[in-house]
């Protein structure tokens, strides 16, 4: 008999509302008995799962984009995002889960070709600051990460990030002890300086000169083999990419810059060597050398030439190879 009397699926609207409304419930009432609590709780990890289903499907059936554009409207219309983000703690680990893959894919749902996700966040920037801090928090770190991350797919939003004084914190949490939470913020550091090109061009002028030493002293002078690794790739993808022209202009004029690829040309790794000598060739085949750069350059020559000689790629490729013959090349033709 029961069957008989099943309850009528929630639209998608309702659905955002009672889960608005468990999260104030769970979020304000703390003196509610542990039974109780416990009971809403489980409601919220279900109803935080079927917003999933409406946003991603369920295997069965495919997501509907009326549905989506209500659940998204309703979403926005008021704070439910913020009371996710702030309640997330208090969730389970797959309600966490449900929720990070909740709010990843609204940022990408458009009403009346507005996303407006971004309109929200950037009336609540507020926000941004509790998923940047949460990379403190190793239970929710990957999870405010991977929220953070969508968010930035917003050109709006990725600018108050890089603008704000949390942009410096980031140096520091690449260097968490915990590898899954530094790759983490790697990733989102990474998405900070690539995603949008003018944004991030902008910044680097403003900011080089704190930027850069940061740069170079935490990240490549650091002992760790990944973060070296990984911040020497980077900075060869920021350097050679044309919306930073200026910057790489600026930034292979100085002499304390040359020595950064010139002592990685030496390391152990044949990855960093490689990704060193990607940022080397743009000091060397600089046609408007400073005199000191030159002069460098001169006096290490012969030790340049013998490395470079040496230095093979474990898997062929002819784009190096022909960079690498450029390069000694211009050595070769420096003279006194």
């Amino acid at each position: 008999m029961k069957g008989l009397f099943k309850s009528k699926a929630r639209t998608p609207i309702d659905l955002v509302r009672h889960t608005r409304d468990l999260l104030i419930c769970i979020d304000g009432n703390s003196n509610t008995r542990e039974t109780k609590r416990e009971e809403k709780m489980v409601e919220l990890s279900k109803a935080i799962r079927e917003m999933k289903y409406v946003l991603y499907g369920n295997g069965e059936a495919e997501p509907v984009n009326e549905a989506c554009a209500q659940l998204t409207q309703e979403f926005f219309r008021e704070n439910t995002l913020r009371l996710i983000i702030t309640s997330l703690p208090k969730l389970n680990l797959e309600a966490r889960k449900d929720a990070t893959q909740v709010v990843a894919n609204l940022q990408r749902q458009q009403v009346h070709s507005r996303l407006i996700a971004s309109d929200y966040l950037e009336a609540n920037k507020d926000l941004l600051d509790i998923l940047i801090t949460g990379y403190e928090d190793m239970d929710i770190a990957l999870h405010y990460g991977a929220m953070l991350r969508e968010c930035i797919r917003h050109q709006c939003i990725a600018r108050a990030v890089l603008e704000s004084e949390h942009m410096k914190k980031f140096f520091d949490y690449l260097q968490l002890p915990n590898f899954d939470i530094a790759s983490d913020v790697f990733a989102t550091f990474r998405e900070l300086l690539t995603r949008h090109k003018s944004t991030v061009a902008e910044f680097l002028s403003k900011n080089y000169d704190w930027f850069f030493t940061e740069f170079n002293e935490k990240l490549i002078s650091s002992t760790n083999y990944v973060t070296v690794r990984q911040a020497i790739k980077l900075l060869g993808d920021i350097l050679l990419d044309r919306s930073n022209s200026a910057v790489m202009i600026r930034y292979v004029n100085s002499k304390d810059n040359l020595i950064v690829p010139m002592n990685l040309l030496r390391h152990e790794s044949k990855s960093i060597q490689k990704e060193a000598f990607q940022v080397f060739k743009l000091f060397v085949t600089n046609q408007n050398k400073p005199a000191e750069i030159g002069t460098i350059l001169l006096t290490n020559k012969n030790k340049l030439l013998r490395l470079l000689g040496e230095f093979k790629l474990e898997k062929e490729d002819e784009q190096f190879d022909a960079d690498k013959a450029q390069v000694m090349q211009d050595i070769s033709a420096l003279s006194v």
